[in-house]
């Protein structure tokens, strides 16, 4: 299994989300089996539908199962702000004299409109395991850059 690392708010919120599926789960069974009511399932529309949002549904459940049974819970206490990792937040310039502040997360929390990052975006893999007062030159999508990194805290 794969760890990946959430914040206690990141867990909760999968827990959330898992939680309003399971409850919703018996509902699209019923609806599956009213449309099996209907007869002929080889031309039921209705049928397909509910059993397609029910295979969706069971496969969002399981992976979430998955993703809060393997979770490694990020300590904020104990982050170590020496180097650019996981669960800490980042003032950084681009090259076009630019700032911007990230907070590093697992692509399961991420959420740009919030300044939440994930770990696995090119932009900070690039920037990983580098200090505070380096200028970086990163590889992205769109074309090589420089970043500095102006401040690493909690």
């Amino acid at each position: 299994m794969v760890e990946i690392y959430l914040t206690r708010e990141g867990r909760k919120k999968l827990i959330e989300e898992l939680e309003k599926l399971q409850k919703r789960k018996p509902v699209i069974q019923d609806e599956v089996a009213r449309a099996i009511e209907h007869g002929d399932l080889r031309e039921n529309a209705e049928y397909y539908a509910a059993k397609e949002t029910l295979g969706n549904l069971m496969r969002r459940i399981m992976e979430l199962e998955s993703k809060i049974m393997c979770a490694k819970i990020i300590d904020r206490q104990n982050i170590n702000t020496d180097k650019v990792s996981i669960g800490v937040t980042i003032e950084i310039k681009s090259e076009n004299n630019e700032n911007y502040k990230y907070t590093i997360v697992d692509s399961e929390e991420a959420d740009i409109s919030v300044n939440k990052i994930s770990v696995q975006s090119p932009l900070i893999q690039g920037l990983l395991g580098h200090e505070e007062g380096e200028t970086c030159e990163i590889k992205l999508p769109s074309g090589s850059t420089k970043i500095k990194i102006l401040k690493i805290s909690k």
